[in-house]
């Protein structure tokens, strides 16, 4: 378009009658000038900071209102169809491309606040980033000096792992050139200084004393090489004189050869093992010179001590191992991996194989041979387990004649319970003794083994109790196979039904017994507790799980009597306990009737009356037949009901001085030998 047509534009636009006309001439006429205008273009952005702009939005509001009413009334002329409504149009069209000119400036005021906004607004975020940038490092310094602080608290000085002698001991033995007390009193790190001072020169000492020590012991080293020396040659010598002597000791039964050939192999036993040699041995020598038929210097017939096993392998087991065994192992365990590669040992082969390994004895081992009268012979064999560190014994009963091994006798000779309960708190757990007493008789003191003892504390072996208890523990052995073997006896005999009563008890019953025994077996612990005659001794702690339990029945006529026998393990020092319940017009208890208490009493509380023959290895059959001797008194002197015809089911055979005495009305139960008749105790 032209410069003239757009003047001529611009002068219609003044002659517009409406105030945005008016505006419109004012903005024209800016736009006139040359220089003038390019300058306003270029500094519309500082007109934003002049110009408000909540009045920009006014302006913009009421020119889009013009705006939409100037197109109104163009399309209402249109639409009117009127031939002099051109020039109206064209006017209201004029004013309308002024409207359009404003709004295009107020666009870019707009776009220009927008693009200022977004500048000041990135402006601050950058001081944002700048400051919390700042913040960071500010805190990676705190950190870093809080770690510097944690190390200066958590410093250790190599002199604390020093433990210096005390203060008062310092200044007591330290020189006072060292321990200077005006300055280091009231300082505690000169003090310091100061005692490491002392320290460094005790040490010093220490390490000249240690070097003069070093030279005496040198010199002790070559007396000691002298004086072996001397000795090596001494052996043969000795050895020479030793085989020229043989005759002598052999005339004179004084084998003092084979004696330093077992003490030779007693020298490769593990301590206890050795303990227990060497004093069974003193013990079975003593025996044989306090023997007055055995020859001096004798061995006792009826002690047998000895040591078997492999000599050669038990010195390999103390040799230490040499490079060439340890290459042989070496192999032979390449091999044996080689071998078990094909077959992935299972979970039973494993335990098998530790517990294998911990139970692996040493190749020596002790065995004591005790022998009686009758011929019989107990077999003690103790091991020694490396690998636990304890020693175990094994038994074994070996008897002149073939006994007759009856039911009820159960396990009285097995290896298991022959040693069960042999002092008082003895256990017996596997084959493995844990006797409290017996552990200190067999074990070395330097050695202290603990042994797991039910409810104890651990006991630690100590030398000197198992030399004064050796005598006990042969003789309580002795006893204890002597009344094992009485008890199998006696029970054969009980269970065909026969109580046997030597010849030196026939004085203690009358000749007449008519109460018998009619059956015997063994029972166990669970079913005497079942039993409710059986509770006041439960109760009373005198029958204990590891006790023998049985059952007798004893009848006469219509009376049966049931009875539960506990048998302690140290029968017959221990008396066996009976408990009795007789059913004859009712079920009576030593808890309902006063005479079968009192006859309880006369088995139980009397007992030392049959002990004879001594030591009381007949006292179970003895005590049997007492209580069958009661239950005939209980029965003949009950009262006879004059009411019942037919003759008397228990006729008064038995001599009574009284038949009844006291408020309990107590029966006579004691039998008196000489005069033949029963009385009240």
């Amino acid at each position: 378009m032209s410069g003239e047509s757009t003047k001529k534009r611009k002068t219609k636009v003044i002659r517009s009658d409406s105030g945005a006309a008016v505006g419109a001439e004012k903005e024209a006429k800016k736009l006139r000038g040359d220089g003038e205008q390019e300058t306003k273009t270029y500094t519309e952005e500082g007109e934003v900071e002049t110009r408000d702009p909540a009045k920009d939005y006014d302006l913009y509001k009421k020119t889009c209102d013009d705006l939409q009413r100037l197109m109104a009334e163009i399309h209402e002329l249109k639409s009117k169809g009127a031939k002099d409504t051109s020039a109206e149009i064209d006017e209201r069209r004029i004013q309308s491309c002024i409207h359009f000119m404003t709004l295009k400036k107020l666009n870019r005021l707009a776009h220009i606040r927008l693009k200022k906004g977004r500048d000041q607004t990135h402006e601050a975020k950058q001081k944002v980033d700048a400051l919390h940038l700042q913040l960071q490092n500010l805190l990676y310094e705190v950190m870093h000096l809080q770690k510097e602080i944690t190390k200066c608290l958590e410093f250790k000085s190599k002199h604390e792992e020093i433990d210096l002698v005390n203060v008062e001991e310092f200044y007591q033995c330290a020189p006072l050139e060292i321990s200077k007390p005006t300055f280091t009193t009231n300082d505690p790190h000169q003090q310091t200084l100061a005692r490491l001072d002392w320290e460094l020169e005790q040490r010093k000492r220490l390490a000249e004393q240690y070097k003069e020590s070093l030279t005496s012991k040198e010199k002790i080293l070559k007396d000691i090489d002298i004086k072996k020396e001397y000795l090596s040659s001494l052996q043969p010598r000795l050895t020479n004189i030793m085989q020229a002597s043989l005759p002598v000791q052999e005339y004179l039964s004084m084998p003092y050869d084979q004696a330093h050939k077992q003490y030779e192999v007693a020298r490769h036993l593990p301590p206890p093992l050795y303990v227990l040699y060497v004093q069974a041995n003193a013990y079975r020598q003593a025996c044989a010179q306090m023997n007055k038929t055995s020859q001096p210097y004798g061995r006792d017939k009826n002690l047998v001590v000895a040591i078997e096993g492999d000599v050669e392998e038990a010195k390999a087991l103390a040799r230490p191992p040499d490079d060439s065994q340890e290459d042989e192992s070496d192999s032979e365990a390449e091999e044996e991996q080689a071998t078990t590669k094909r077959r992935r040992p299972t979970l039973g082969l494993q335990l098998d194989d530790k517990r294998r390994e911990m139970l692996k004895r040493h190749p020596l081992s002790v065995t004591l041979d005790l022998k009686y009268k009758d011929g019989s012979m107990l077999h003690l064999y103790f091991y020694y387990l490396m690998k636990l560190n304890i020693m175990t014994v094994k038994t074994k009963v070996t008897t002149a004649t073939e006994m007759c091994t009856a039911i009820s006798a159960g396990d009285l000779l097995s290896p298991a319970s022959l040693l069960s309960c042999l002092y008082p708190g003895d256990h017996v757990l596997f084959g493995v003794c844990y006797s409290p007493l017996l552990v200190q008789i067999i074990i070395i003191k330097h050695s202290p083994l603990p042994f797991p003892l039910p409810e104890q504390e651990l006991v630690t072996a100590d030398n000197s109790v198992s030399a004064s208890h050796m005598e006990t523990t042969v003789k309580l052995l002795r006893v204890r196979l002597q009344s094992r073997l009485s008890l199998q006896k006696q029970f054969a005999s009980l269970e065909h039904s026969i109580v046997p009563v030597c010849s030196e008890c026939q004085h203690l019953f009358p000749t007449k017994i008519l109460s018998r025994l009619i059956r015997w077996s063994a029972i166990t612990y669970e079913d005497y507790a079942a039993l409710p005659y059986t509770k006041h001794v439960i109760d009373a702690d005198m029958a204990q799980e590891t006790d023998l339990f049985f059952s007798a029945l004893i009848e006469r006529g219509t009376a049966k009597l049931h009875v539960a026998i506990g048998v302690n393990p140290g029968y017959s020092t221990v008396p066996p306990i009976f408990s009795i319940c007789l059913n004859w017009k009712g079920e009576k208890t030593s808890r309902n009737d006063d005479n079968l208490k009192a006859i309880e009493s006369e088995v139980n509380v009397y007992f030392r009356e049959l002990l004879d023959p001594k030591p009381g290895h007949q006292l179970l059959t003895n005590q049997i037949q007492r209580l069958c001797m009661c239950l005939d008194v209980y029965l003949e002197t009950e009262t006879h009901d004059n009411s019942v015809e037919g003759p008397m089911e228990f006729p008064r055979e038995k001599m009574c001085m009284r038949l009844v005495r006291g408020p309990n009305r107590i029966k006579p139960f004691k039998y008196n030998h000489p005069q033949g008749f029963f009385t009240h105790r």
